[in-house]
Formats: structure tokens, sequence, C-alpha cells
């Protein structure tokens, strides 16, 4: 829809309340009291909603229904290998993927906004169900042509000493790199800041600064051939992938099926015969 539209549906809305639902405060907009009971009703009674189109789906078995993923930024980088067979096994069921940063992702497993989360680690104070499903290594990247790219076991201390292109705050992987360096005494040099895997790969390949990425980011692609993973003593960082679901949360006949087959289809990516691809490299 476009914005003149969205604004109309707005004021009939409110005229049907019969009370503002927005207020604002310069150019910002905030909810009022009766936006908020509003926001209230409307988000129980899609939950509602959400548990009946359950129900209908399990009755209908795996010939229809619909799956509700949230994937943080790196996984794009493999979930598409997985969707894609089971698409072809079930094809009636349709799939909603939310590819965030681990920030929002959370976010939206505190408001059970979908069946099922893929992520680093598993966070802390929730009340979860999560799986490891296969190791996500962090490593150093740079320019193919730095003078360290045929340099062996290289101190990690010497990374204090330059600049770094990281992801934004709230990324699993930032939040790990920091912890690491933390832990270690190590000042961490950030010169850039992007929220984009992609635009990171071009600002080191441009010479901007070293990265820490996770492994499964360096694909088949342009950038790849400019990029070199650095021998840095204490990388790689060990991390695992996990499927996360809220404990209480009973889980339909299509995210348990899609549970089973992502397991399965993970064991056959780790196990496949030849090199294994660069997510899947331990």
């Amino acid at each position: 829809m476009t914005q003149p539209a969205v604004s109309k549906k707005v004021s009939l809305l409110q005229e049907e309340v019969g009370l503002a639902l927005f207020e604002y405060v310069g150019k910002r907009r905030h909810l009022t009291d009766a936006g908020r009971e509003l926001l209230t009703t409307c988000g129980d009674w899609l939950e509602t909603w959400s548990r009946f189109e359950q129900s209908i789906a399990d009755l209908k078995g795996l010939k229809q229904g619909r799956l509700r993923l949230a994937v943080v930024t790196t996984g794009k980088y493999f979930m598409p290998r997985v969707l894609g067979p089971f698409c072809d096994l079930y094809p009636g069921i349709d799939i909603s993927m939310q590819v965030l940063n681990r920030h929002r992702l959370i976010e939206r497993l505190t408001d059970n906004s979908d069946d099922l989360y893929i992520m680093g680690a598993p966070p802390d104070g929730l009340e979860i169900e999560s799986e490891r499903l296969m190791e996500n290594p962090l490593v150093v990247l740079a320019p193919a042509s730095h003078p360290w790219s045929n340099r062996r076991r290289i101190p990690i201390a010497d990374l204090a000493d330059v600049a770094f292109v990281m992801r934004e705050q709230g990324s699993g992987t930032r939040t790990a790199v920091e912890r690491e360096f933390r832990e270690r005494g190590l000042p961490l040099h950030v010169k850039l800041e992007l929220g984009s895997n992609e635009a990171i790969k071009q600002a080191v390949a441009a010479g901007l600064g070293l990265t820490v990425l996770s492994r499964s980011t360096v694909g088949p692609d342009a950038t790849q051939s400019e990029l070199v993973e650095l021998d840095v003593r204490g990388f790689p960082l060990r991390r695992s992938w996990y499927v996360v679901w809220p404990r209480s949360k009973q889980l339909s006949v299509v995210a348990r099926t899609f549970l089973v087959f992502l397991r399965e289809r993970v064991e056959f990516l780790a196990g496949s015969s030849g090199p294994s691809p660069p997510e899947l490299t331990r």
C-alpha cells in the first residue's frame, strides 16, 4: 500500500474507535493509551487466529499449511539449501522467512511471532527449547593483497593495532568478537560499521580494514577471490547454529515436520562427499 492509502486507513480506524490512536511529539509518533489497547487486542486476536490456522493445518495434514521462520542475517547463506528440498517435498506449504539481526530476532522470539528461529548462541533468560544444528566458525578476513595473507600463526594481539569493518551493535557476530577481545584484554578498533555482510566484504576487499565474519558468508561470488582468511591464533572462533522455539509453544505438524527435515538435511549437508561447502567447513 502507498503511504497515503495507509494514512487513510488509519484515519478510518481512528474514526471507528472514536479516539486518537497516535500522538506526535516533534516528528516522532507514539501510541496513545487507546492505541496501546488496540495493539494488545489485535495481538491477542492474531495469536488466536494463528492457533486456528495451526489446528486447520493439522487437520489437513501436510497437504497445506504455513511455516513461519526467523533467521539471523548470516543464516540466509545456508537456509535456502534447506528450504528448497523441503518445498519440493511439500509444495502445499507456504513459508515466510524473516531475515534479521540477532536483536530483532530475539524480539520476535519473545513475542512468539514465528514457529522456529535459527540463530547462533541461544539467548539467556528466556524460557526456550534449543537444539544444536552444526558448527558456525568465525574467521578473520582480509584483502587478498594484505601483507599478512601468507603469514602463519599471527598472534591475536597483533589485531589490536588494525582497523576493523564490523556489523552493527546487536549482531551476534559483533557480540562474539567483542567478547573475545574483551576476555583477552585487547581493544577492538572498529573503523566502520555496516549492516550487511555483503557490504562488509566489499569494504574489506577495498582495503578499509579487516573483519570477522562467519565462514559461511564466504561463498562462490566475485568478492571471494578478493578476500583471504587469515591464520590468526585463537581463530576460528568456535560457534554453532541452533534452532530455537519457546518452551511452552505447541509446534504445529508443519513446524514439527520441518524440524525433523532440518535435522536430517543438516546432517546430509555436513556428511556429503567431496569438499565441504564453506559454511560447513570445520
